[in-house]
């Protein structure tokens, strides 16, 4: 990969907008594109307004609505839903050596794989927070950085080319179990995004319910074990959740009440008061009449415990819910959360 590269950010949403802006900032060159006339134009007038700690700076800048030329990085940062045409889009206008980085939730790299070639994917895990309250105004939501690492688990110097020039956003840490990470990260994604999702809220006041992080720990419990059927040794998040010992067991669900349980909910409890800014992008594209990633995040889980003979009905129930709010027969609302939690007094 060229030592200063050519970037080319596909998506100026949350993420893509603080990734682009911030290497603006920093003088890589680097075009953004986005498909949305409203983003474009807001750009265009006032740069990027990127609020970051609860101070606003504006980094001048543009949005283009296609890619031109030829560049050495692209860094995929739309909602999963539209990652692959995203990369074929992309792809005429890749140098030969030019290296794509996986930003999306959920397991995306084999799919962009398929279209750009294995040995050109590098998996991005984003362990940070970002929202846009409006076109062109981008704010950070919670602290963090990324996680880097291929497929095949090789590190080499494209990839820590890659984690030096996203330093600037944010710290980075270099894997050999990409898979493992990302596995780890879909189980809390699978959990955090659809509680905020459903209920229609910030994740802050939602984790305060012991119903609710109940019922977070059940569908992150239903993606572990789907993980461990394909004979995945998963990461912790950021370095400090085990999501393998997070997982209930036949113990925990047959517990009112215990030290490990009570543990869990603890540690459940810190991780969502520490993103409780967080507003999901799921819960965002409904309501700006997308489509919702929903079927990368819980309903990979249920595809694929189903090929692995792993039931996984609470994931399936989200699932439902999710497109019914999509499909507007439905609301997001916190009595629509309570409908999966159920009777059953160790969920409610």
């Amino acid at each position: 990969m060229n030592p200063q590269p050519r970037i080319l950010v596909m998506g100026a949403g949350g993420i893509g907008g603080i990734v682009a802006s911030t290497l603006m900032e920093v003088g890589s060159a680097v075009t953004a594109v986005s498909t949305n006339p409203l983003i474009r134009a807001a750009v265009d007038k006032g740069g990027f307004r990127v609020v970051d700690e609860g101070e606003e700076r504006v980094v001048r800048g543009w949005v283009s609505p296609a890619p031109e030329g030829n560049y050495d990085l692209c860094i995929l940062a739309t909602q999963p839903p539209n990652v692959e045409e995203a990369a074929r889009t992309a792809l005429p206008h890749l140098a030969e050596n030019a290296r794509v980085v996986v930003l999306q939730n959920g397991l995306c790299e084999d799919r962009i794989a398929a279209i750009v070639g294995a040995d050109r994917v590098i998996g991005g895990i984003v362990a940070w927070g970002a929202s846009m309250p409006e076109p062109g105004r981008y704010e950070r939501t919670a602290a963090g950085g990324f996680s880097l690492g291929r497929l095949s688990g090789d590190l080499d110097d494209d990839i820590r080319r890659v984690g030096e020039l996203l330093e600037a956003i944010g710290p980075v840490v270099l894997t050999t179990n990409l898979r493992g990470a990302r596995w780890s990260k879909l189980a809390l994604n699978c959990a955090v995004s659809a509680l905020g999702t459903i209920a229609g809220e910030r994740l802050g006041p939602v984790v305060r319910q012991r119903r609710y992080r109940r019922l977070a720990l059940e569908i992150m419990s239903e993606a572990v074990a789907v993980a461990r059927a394909e004979g995945i040794t998963l990461e912790k998040v950021a370095g400090t959740l085990d999501l393998e010992w997070v997982a209930l067991n036949d113990t925990d669900r047959a517990a009112s009440a215990s030290m490990a349980l009570t543990a869990k909910h603890a540690l459940l409890l810190a991780v969502g008061l520490r993103y409780r800014r967080m507003r999901s992008s799921m819960l965002a594209a409904i309501e700006r009449g997308r489509t919702p990633a929903i079927d990368f995040l819980n309903g990979e889980v249920v595809t694929r415990g189903a090929a692995a003979g792993v039931s996984t009905p609470v994931n399936a129930r989200v699932v439902e819910t999710v497109w019914a709010i999509a499909k507007g027969t439905t609301k997001s609302s916190r009595e629509t959360l309570d409908g999966l939690c159920g009777p059953d007094s160790t969920i409610a």
